[in-house]
């Protein structure tokens, strides 16, 4: 038995001088854990966590060497814990408590496009009619159809509808409230009316905001339509002007990414101009005999990749490139190895560490699972078949064939979980538009060197024929039959598991590598097994999907369209919204919509019967003498009779959107606001309606919609 329990130290030990791309890892798990709880941790888990650090600390530099690699471990998990506990106090900024509906004034940060291609400000220096105290200090605000754009640093007025930002649009959901949170957001809204300039921006004031604008236009004034709209995302970031079918295109065809300004396009741009001074200056004799141009180069390069990364947004993928660019350009001044597996864990370590909740954001799993896989794959190549099996002519090609399919594999299981989807051509539209997207960045660069000169238009044509062609791909692709498979949703432990098999198998060495196989088979069978709720409510009770044999029907035509897109693509369902409710499983007219429920697989009298009532004049205790649960979407402070499960505005409030299953011969609720979190912004828990099923009821009739319920 002890032999069992010594043999992993051994074998860590056999890994020596090869466990620091470890520390990433426990470092996600420790931030992992700390997301996973559901109350928010007081005083006495950070000091245990920190006597944790303390003791993991001692016992690796003085204990014994055989368990040095698990006093690493344990210090790795507590600093995890401790900084995404650190940074969570840290942002805490108020968020509404309650919708508002007045005038906003503050000072334009961003400028970006929402999902239904509105124009879209972010505002700091908010002012509301509401205490200060209560004043979110960052509001994010729609504008109305054909807006001009104004310019960052201004300070704007408008009279907008706000309110806090959302949470899951279904329990086990991509939180938007968490990330709003860490993002400094406390409200989100629309405006109808137009926006009033009240001040001009300060001298000094956001200037990298108003040099990105700057520059966005003077590309887009160049190269008009989307193609210069798409040159200017890749070069600054700015991707307000690009269309809603474009960016859908991009997405359908695998190529958003290129729009992320992620490694690659810091790579391109740093590898261009790094190759550009380094063989310049070599054309120099006087220069090039005196000075160490590589690492000159380098020094200019790292210049130009941290202005880049400061004009770019400084998002989380840009982040990990500069800091993977970093520390490659500081391994060539020290004359060591660029790329390794443990440039990628430093860089991976200090983002944990500065931005701990970015490890819940898509762009960190999809940007580190691509570097990961990348460099261990070419690792494993090189030396064997790169240098000795393959002609030189062949190279480029092998290269830009391996590291599509390599980074597509790495991150099909990340993006199908958060995207639902799979783009079954997406690597023959990457080997077509990734040389081009070179061609782009390294033209940007020159239009920009030759931009004082006059000299920046050959430069600017080269980039619009790069765009036009990369855009021409993606919707060719797009548009192609079968370019999309959808992807139903996967269990909490599925993506887990699969990330640690694929983290198994690059850090382990040796036969051990082959123990990658049980959690890859585990996270796949859960994937496979994962089943959906077969009812779902929206966190403000307008919206109610149930799962029937053509798929989910909706209880609406039209609103809460985000929501509505989100279940039905959860569901591995490409349908619009006006097909979802054409669908059967809804009865009834616009304010009193009714449904009846059967247990998944029963083929029986229907067990439980329900209605939405959507209007305001409503009569809940005539709709609970025949049905089993009524949902409004205003408050009722009628108690409903016994028998009869009310969900209303008061009770969504404190769950968020619903899900209602059936386990173990009952129907149950899961709510999706589980738990007290800092971010969440109720310390009350909620007490779940109990459903009673299968009661003698008269049949749902017309009556149900008579004026009295809400009927038309």
């Amino acid at each position: 038995m002890t032999r069992w329990l010594i043999w992993p130290l051994e074998a860590l030990l056999q890994l020596r001088g090869m466990l620091f791309p470890w520390v990433p890892v426990f470092l996600a798990v420790g931030i992992g854990l700390w997301f996973a709880l559901q109350r928010e941790p007081g005083g006495l888990a950070y000091m245990l966590a920190a006597l944790g650090l303390c003791l993991g600390a001692l016992v690796g530099r003085w204990g014994a060497e055989l368990v040095r690699p698990v006093a690493v471990v344990l210090a790795c998990l507590c600093v995890g814990f401790l900084a995404v506990g650190t940074r969570a106090h840290w942002v805490a900024a108020p968020m509404l408590e309650r919708p508002y509906y007045g005038p906003v004034q503050g000072r334009i940060v961003q400028i970006d496009r929402s999902g239904s291609d509105a124009l879209r400000l972010t505002l700091d220096h908010v002012v509301l009619d509401i205490s200060q105290e209560k004043t979110p200090k960052r509001v994010r605000v729609s504008l109305m159809a054909g807006a001009e754009a104004p310019d960052p640093g201004q300070v704007v007025l408008v009279t907008a509808r706000l309110a806090a930002p959302e949470g899951p649009t279904e329990p086990g959901g991509f939180d938007f409230r968490r990330m709003a949170f860490f993002d400094g957001l406390g409200a989100v809204g629309y405006t109808r009316t137009p926006l009033v300039l009240w001040e001009e921006p300060e001298p000094g004031t956001e200037l990298v905001n108003r040099l990105r604008m700057h520059l966005s236009r003077s590309i887009m004034a160049a190269l008009p339509g989307d193609a210069g709209a798409f040159a200017s995302g890749a070069m600054t970031g700015d991707r307000s002007g690009i269309s809603r079918e474009t960016v859908e295109a991009l997405r359908d065809s695998n190529l958003a990414h290129l729009l992320a300004i992620s490694g690659m396009n810091m790579a391109f741009l740093t590898g261009f101009v790094f190759l550009l001074l380094r063989y310049g200056l070599a054309l120099v004799p006087p220069l090039a005999l005196r000075v160490n141009t590589k690492k000159l180069a380098a020094v200019v390069a790292f210049g130009v990749a941290l202005f880049y990364l400061t004009l770019s947004g400084s998002n989380v993928a840009t982040e990990r490139a500069f800091l993977m660019v970093s520390v490659m350009l500081g391994a060539v001044l020290l004359d060591r190895r660029a790329l390794s597996l443990r440039s990628v864990a430093l860089a991976g370590s200090v983002l944990l560490i500065w931005q701990p909740e970015s490890l819940t954001e898509p762009g960190f799993q999809l940007s580190f699972a691509a570097s990961v896989a990348l460099i261990a794959a070419f690792d494993a190549l090189d030396g064997r078949v790169m240098r000795e099996r393959l002609p030189r002519w062949v190279m480029p090609l092998f290269t830009l064939v391996l590291s599509s399919v390599v980074a597509g594999l790495a991150t099909a299981p990340f993006a199908a979980a958060h995207f639902n989807r799979f783009t079954d051509y997406g690597l023959l539209a990457n080997l077509l538009t990734v040389p081009m997207m070179s061609v782009l960045m390294a033209a940007g660069a020159m239009a920009a060197l030759l931009a004082p000169f006059g000299l920046a238009m050959p430069a600017l044509w080269l980039m619009e024929l790069a765009a036009r062609w990369i855009l021409f791909v993606a919707h060719w692709v797009a548009g192609l039959d079968g370019a999309v498979t959808p992807i139903p949703a996967p269990g909490p432990w599925a993506v887990p598991l699969i990330a640690a098999a694929g983290v198994w198998v690059v850090l382990m060495r040796g036969r051990a590598q082959a123990c990658a196989v049980l959690p890859l088979v585990a996270g796949l069978g859960l994937w496979a097994l994962a089943e959906r709720p077969v009812l779902l409510i929206s966190s403000d009770g307008r919206l109610v999907g149930l799962m029937g044999d053509e798929g989910r029907a909706l209880s609406a035509k039209t609103g809460a369209g985000f929501t509505a897109t989100n279940w039905l693509e959860k569901d591995g369902d490409l349908a619009p919204q006006p097909v979802a409710f054409d669908r059967a499983g809804f009865s009834g007219p616009r304010g009193a919509r009714a449904f009846a429920l059967k247990p998944p697989g029963s083929a029986g009298a229907d067990d439980l019967r329900g209605i939405v009532l959507v209007d305001e004049e409503r009569d809940v205790a005539a709709a609970c003498a025949e049905v089993d649960l009524v949902i409004v979407p205003g408050r009722v402070t009628a108690v409903p009779p016994e028998g009869c499960a009310l969900v209303d505005a008061g009770l969504l409030r404190r769950t968020g959107a619903l899900a209602l299953w059936h386990r173990s011969g009952a129907w149950v609720f899961e709510p999706a606001a589980r738990g007290t979190r800092i971010w969440m912004g109720t310390k009350e828990q909620p007490v779940l309606p109990r459903l009673q099923a299968g009661q003698t009821r008269p049949p749902v009739t017309a009556a149900v919609a008579a004026p009295g319920l809400g009927g038309q």
